[in-house]
């Protein structure tokens, strides 16, 4: 294979890596010149790759969808059942590799020209696959494009409906896409709200790309989940409640950190916090990590109150009596 060759074929590869690079960047990541990199980018022309240049300061390349899927890749067929497949399987929050399969699908209907795409919209649509659980059905297309943001740190514009149905538009730097439970979520910082954010992606109307890239804020991967952790417990829960605590809003949501979301001051020494789970026990353990020595109040429904003041009770008295014998 030619210098010439595979130096095109590392082109290629950094362009199907990135939605957008600029000329100077390339040049410097290959060694060579920007001459050389326009040269070479003819080259892929020619070769049936739609590369589309801009020019300015800001200027760059991108690969685009193009009239044909490029040489030596798939057939239409196995681009379209390649591509259905990704989709079927991404929908799926498959374990041991959900940004495998979103990168992918990402790289793929990138390049995937406008027939084509309208024929995986339309046979994906058909496609009944068996779902894991019950779970909000999450659209391929959105997510698609948030992997691509995602993946380039391009700022996007998104429709967003909250729980309540309120719609808003939103705009965001995307930081990390994560499956928890049976849903999809996004890290993201909001621009207007200067802070993190955890967004639904089934709630996501609609993703507009603004072409600008951002530069990502330092986040672990530990401080991703978390986030992720408190947004996916967030979500309405079968049993709900409260506690109040003689703590302020300050003191208690410098305790709980992330999980203080929701908490509310009742007073200038009060702090509403809403606890919730599938059933009592689960909402008990929520209340156990009340700092020790803060009193509080709680609201709980029946009949769970009873239970839980049994489950109490039985426990004290197990404490008060003597332990049993070791074991031999």
């Amino acid at each position: 294979m030619s210098d010439t060759t595979t130096r095109a074929l590392a082109l290629l590869n950094l362009l199907q890596t990135h939605r957008h690079w600029p000329g100077t960047e390339l040049a410097t990541r290959l060694g060579i010149t920007e001459r050389t990199v326009r040269r070479d980018v003819d080259r892929l022309r020619e070769l049936g790759y739609r590369v589309e240049s801009t020019p300015g300061a800001a200027g760059g390349y991108r690969l685009e969808a193009g009239s044909a899927v490029p040489p030596l890749l798939l057939t239409d067929d196995e681009a379209v059942t390649m591509a259905i497949g990704l989709r079927v399987a991404a929908t799926q929050q498959l374990v041991g590799g959900p940004e495998v399969t979103l990168t992918a699908l990402a790289k793929l209907e990138q390049v995937l020209p406008q027939a084509l795409r309208r024929r995986v919209n339309a046979l994906a649509a058909s496609v009944q696959a068996p779902r894991i659980g019950e779970g909000p059905v999450v659209s391929p297309v959105v997510l698609g494009e948030i992997a691509l943001a995602t993946r380039d740190t391009e700022r996007l514009r998104l429709r967003y409906v909250d729980a309540t149905g309120e719609e808003s538009i939103r705009r965001i730097e995307p930081h990390a896409l994560a499956p928890s439970g049976r849903k999809w979520f996004l890290l993201c910082w909001d621009l207007d709200r200067d802070d993190w954010r955890t967004f639904r992606v089934d709630r996501i109307d609609a993703v507009e790309h603004t072409r600008v890239l951002f530069t990502r804020r330092e986040i672990t991967e530990a401080e991703i989940e978390e986030r992720v952790l408190v947004a996916s417990s967030w979500s309405p829960q079968k049993l709900e409640g409260d506690a109040v605590m003689e703590l302020s809003l300050a003191e208690m949501q410098e305790y709980f950190g992330h999980w203080a979301q929701g908490a509310t001051a009742e007073d200038a020494t009060h702090t509403r916090w809403p606890i919730g789970g599938s059933d009592w026990r689960e909402a008990m353990y929520a209340y156990l990590w009340i700092p020790e020595g803060v009193e509080y109040s709680m609201t709980f429904p029946e009949p769970a109150r009873a239970e839980l003041r049994e489950a109490v009770e039985r426990m004290l008295r197990a404490l008060d009596r003597p332990e049993p014998a070791p074991r031999g």
